[in-house]
């Protein structure tokens, strides 16, 4: 494929990311999370792209094979590229949801309140395992409604067409070291912490 798969710079700088994210993570969670296991996630799928170039296609079957193995962590790293660009993007703000009238405005269309929204997502991501992602999605393809989507890993659950709003990451690499296993404290600072101004601006780049 000849493609050089990259992450997204973060819109604050490494030393920046340790004071706007202190509520979310500790100092040392924002340099692993972003510089091992985001960028890691971009080597490993350079890596898979390159031994798809050389690895056979004879005997391929649906049990195992290099080939079939190499496709089946594809989605993984790339979605994982994906869902944390959409995280670091989210995060750094002040929560102030006056800052995105129009992704507000779809929430209280679709689902009736804010407060409807936030607690539908609450207990979407507190139902996440150990490795998963709670993802306020637009629905292109089939409802155009917006949609909490529960993902296991980074890709399965994942709504064909849907571009992701908000992505919170709770694999426990993203709250451990600050939080223990007090998931809801992460997940309330996580609300607290949003920069709504970049999800405005997310929503109107897909409308």
């Amino acid at each position: 494929m000849n493609i050089n798969w990259n992450v997204d710079e973060r819109p604050y700088s490494d030393e920046e990311a340790k004071t706007l994210l202190a509520p979310l993570m500790s100092e040392e969670s924002t340099d692993w999370h972003y510089n091992k296991h985001h960028k890691g996630y971009a080597a490993a799928l350079n890596k898979i792209e390159a031994d798809l170039e050389q690895v056979s296609k004879d005997g391929v079957n649906g049990n195992y094979s290099q080939f079939g193995e190499l496709k089946r962590r594809q989605p993984f790293n790339h979605a994982g590229v994906v869902l944390h660009n959409v995280f670091w993007e989210n995060i750094g703000g002040d929560g102030d949801t006056s800052a995105a009238p129009k992704v507000l405005a779809q929430i209280e269309k679709d689902f009736g309140s804010y407060d409807a929204w936030k607690q539908d997502m609450i207990a979407t991501t507190m139902s996440a395992k150990l490795g998963g992602w709670a993802v306020l999605t637009h629905d292109h393809l089939l409802s155009g409604k917006l949609m909490n989507v529960l993902v296991d890993e980074h890709q399965n659950g994942a709504i064909w067409g849907g571009m992701p709003l908000i992505a919170l990451d709770m694999f426990e690499h993203a709250y451990y070291h600050k939080n223990g296993p007090d998931r809801m404290t992460f997940i309330n600072n996580f609300f607290e912490n949003l920069h709504w101004g970049r999800i405005e601006k997310r929503w109107q780049h897909g409308e």
